[in-house]
């Protein structure tokens, strides 16, 4: 992938993103406990046997959220290879073409699993509601962001990055990240092309 899959108008971010999501006190508060991303030990839960590319093609875990589900890299590279995640109740998709999208969704809307079939008013609401749980989310958030080297005021809208998920749903690249289960079929799709 080239630099021209990142989302347009997001900063770049000049150094490798993986090391400081599992390093960085700032970053690891943010991802683990606001975001739900935990790159702070992958390989302490592995995806299930079986579970595989449907095009044969390398999925490599980098981080997991608190359920056990999986955040992979999909094929050989780096962290600008597209990013799949694989849920523990049959559900895999793309969710980002690399980890420095990835971030962004995640500093933006670290609610994104909730966004599922959901109208846009419905998200609203759980936006909403996320932030009334978690009051610091803005400070949280954008002490993270500046600990990755990244303007907090530069990031992408909610409504970019969720226009990214459904785009990525429904592309190519959702063809190209197949997830197949351990029986061989392949998993749900994470995000349906109509999201009521």
């Amino acid at each position: 992938m080239n630099s021209s899959t990142a989302t347009p108008g997001a900063p770049a971010c000049p150094e490798a993103l993986l090391p400081r999501l599992a390093d960085d006190e700032e970053v690891v508060a943010f991802f683990a406990g606001v975001a739900d991303l935990d790159a702070t030990s992958p390989s302490d839960h592995g995806l299930e046997d079986g579970v595989r590319l449907a095009s044969g093609g390398r999925l490599e875990q980098f981080a997991r959220a608190g359920s056990g589900d999986a955040f992979c890299f999909v094929g050989e590279g780096g962290e600008e290879r597209p990013v799949v995640y694989v849920s523990l109740d049959g559900e895999a998709g793309p969710i980002a073409l690399g980890l420095p999208d990835l971030v962004q969704l995640c500093l933006v809307a670290p609610w994104w699993r909730n966004a599922r079939r959901r109208t846009d008013e419905q998200l609203r609401a759980i936006a909403d509601e996320y932030r009334e749980d978690l009051p610091e989310f803005d400070e949280r958030r954008d002490r993270a962001a500046r600990a990755l080297g990244l303007d907090p005021a530069a990031l992408p809208s909610e409504a970019a990055v969720l226009a990214r998920l459904w785009e990525l749903s429904r592309g190519p690249v959702a063809t190209t990240c197949l997830v197949l289960g351990q029986e061989g079929d392949p998993l749900d799709p994470l995000f349906r092309a109509d999201r009521t």
